[in-house]
């Protein structure tokens, strides 16, 4: 089957690949193939949905391996940061630095390879401007209908105190 061949080849591109195949193992995720409006996505039931587009191809293309890499990273990380555009500059810097391991380039495409190669040098943080430079490279590679500008920047942290004690709580 195509999806079991994908991940024997996720686990044998490196550390990057191995650590994504061990945490879907680990943590009972299935990659299954489902259709829809992006190339994958992860699902708060535990699957890691791509596109069936993919199963055309061969399962050892960089791509789809690394559409993996990028949605297991954001089970790591979890729901509110991975819904935001911190949690996705992340994911795409390790799913574009997955797939320059593999190629030595980010993209075939000279003018989509100079957006990430762009995207790539901006360092990962909190940095407003950082995320919002990056949101517009994002939008600017996956095209209009990519809805970035609809997360938070990054998840806000605020304290309150507790009505009934002086404990501080979390609100996330």
């Amino acid at each position: 089957m195509w999806l079991d061949q994908l991940l024997i080849e996720l686990n044998r591109c490196g550390t990057k690949g191995q650590s994504a195949v061990r945490f879907l193992n680990e943590n009972g995720i299935h990659v299954i193939l489902h259709d829809q409006p992006t190339a994958a996505r992860w699902t708060l039931n535990g699957q890691i949905q791509l596109h069936p587009r993919y199963a055309l191809g061969l399962p050892s293309e960089p791509y789809p391996l690394s559409l993996v890499v990028h949605e297991v990273k954001h089970l790591q990380q979890g729901l509110f940061t991975a819904l935001s555009v911190y949690g996705e500059v992340e994911a795409w810097q390790l799913q574009f630095s997955f797939i320059k391991t593999l190629t030595g380039r980010y993209h075939s495409n000279s003018h989509s390879d100079a957006i990430l190669i762009e995207l790539m040098s901006l360092e990962w943080g909190m940095d407003r401007s950082v995320l919002h430079r990056a949101s517009i490279l994002m939008k600017a590679y996956a095209g209009k209908n990519y809805l970035i500008n609809l997360l938070p920047l990054y998840l806000c942290r605020k304290k309150f105190n507790s009505i009934s004690s002086e404990n501080r709580v979390d609100i996330f």
